[in-house]
């Protein structure tokens, strides 16, 4: 074969392969641009440093937010000692229980270990002060029925997973906005129900029936986990700049540990929904 006809034979050969494998129709890339354009995050996007200062700011427990959140308590268990669902949600709306708990996702998103151990600190003072202030108010109370809103929150489910995942999703998304006067990070507070699961946990320490306790922090504890997870999942989509691990050891032991949490919440909530699913139907 000569020079030319094997010029002309590889041509062809590379034509062949164009035709197999064509270019996508302009319609199409218009369609994809269109799609893209619609669920673009980048409009109204404010900075990076902007919405991590705004969330350091809701992690610290003291002064106002304390006494607001003892507030808040107080309410949400009256709301579930009188079976108010008003009343509860008014205590949802109001209680900073949110700020520790995207600050935990933030600081594992972005590398911040600093972040992570005020976050920490704080989520738990908060827990603490939230059901001692609940059990000293159902040991006053002298209504000791558990009512249906109260019991409500003592069997977490799958779904609630799924509320919590969600819920935090919107928070944080919400949160990355310049404009945050919308009604997304309240609608979320109601949704993930934060506040309630506490003072169940309460009633169940004043009243001495450990079973509302556990499933009711237990629920408490699903709520805060997705909650901070999603926070990871968005921060991460938004590509804020991590810190640089000193330790890569440390890096992965954060890593495993992250994912164990993640196991222990969601599987004992797998079979409860599993179990109740079965029943209904």
């Amino acid at each position: 074969m000569t020079a030319t006809e094997e010029k002309k034979t590889t041509g062809n050969s590379g034509g062949s392969g164009a035709e197999a494998n064509p270019k996508p129709s302009p319609s199409w890339r218009g369609f994809r641009r269109f799609v893209r354009g619609r669920f673009d995050l980048s409009e109204d996007k404010a900075s990076e440093r902007e919405v991590i200062e705004n969330i350091r700011k809701g992690i610290e427990f003291k002064g106002t937010n304390l006494w607001v959140l003892v507030f808040a308590t107080f309410i949400a268990s009256l709301g579930l000692n009188v079976n108010s669902t008003a009343v509860i949600i008014g205590a949802m709306l109001i209680s900073p229980l949110m700020g520790p708990i995207m600050g935990i996702g933030l600081s594992v998103g972005i590398n911040d270990f600093e972040l992570m151990k005020r976050s920490l600190r704080n989520f738990g003072f908060m827990v603490l002060v939230s059901i001692a202030t609940s059990t000293f108010y159902f040991v006053i109370s002298p209504l000791s029925n558990a009512q249906s809103e109260l019991l409500a929150r003592t069997v977490p489910t799958t779904y609630d997973v799924l509320i919590a995942l969600f819920g935090g999703l919107a928070g944080i998304v919400a949160q990355s906005r310049k404009d945050r006067t919308s009604t997304v990070i309240p609608g979320v507070a109601i949704a993930t129900a934060l506040m309630p699961p506490l003072c169940t946990a309460g009633f169940g320490l004043a009243t001495l029936q450990f079973k509302y306790f556990i499933g009711a922090f237990y629920l408490f504890f699903i709520n805060t986990v997705f909650i901070a997870i999603a926070t990871y999942m968005v921060v991460r989509f938004l590509k804020y700049e991590k810190h640089s691990f000193l330790d890569s050891k440390k890096e992965r032991k954060v890593r495993r540990s992250m994912v164990l949490i993640v196991l222990v919440t969601l599987i004992p909530s797998v079979v409860i929904g599993y179990r109740i699913v079965k029943r209904s139907v």
